[in-house]
């Protein structure tokens, strides 16, 4: 496993609780880790994740619920294929409202549900 700050590593340990067929924004997934405003953080720490790591990256989409690499591009090949083998179909290129994760799921996987303290 390569040498990754901590703040990478919670990152991929979000994206890593996203469910098959689910598909959660940047900014979500910065916010789940505890580093608001930080999006562009969470694509760099996908980017450092190991060749055969079983992180879900392709899992992870803009805030404008797009794949963020060019369309038609090999990297965006392969994450859309990885979208479709897991039943998120992009409607005009964006994922429907559907896929899209509620944060409040996230949040009790994470940390446990609200017990309205």
């Amino acid at each position: 496993m390569p040498q990754v700050s901590p703040q990478v590593r919670k990152i991929w340990e979000v994206v890593g609780t996203i469910p098959r067929g689910k598909v959660a924004s940047y900014g979500q997934v910065a916010r789940m880790a505890g580093l608001p405003g930080r999006a562009r953080l969470v694509g760099t720490a996908l980017k450092q994740l190991p060749d055969d790591s079983q992180v879900p990256w392709h899992r992870v989409i803009n805030a404008a619920g797009k794949i963020s690499f060019p369309p038609t591009s090999p990297d965006w090949e392969r994450q859309h294929q990885c979208l479709l083998d897991e039943g998120v179909i992009l409607v005009r290129g964006r994922a429907p409202g559907t896929a899209l994760l509620q944060e409040d799921f996230l949040d009790n996987l994470l940390w446990g549900p609200d017990e309205g303290v």
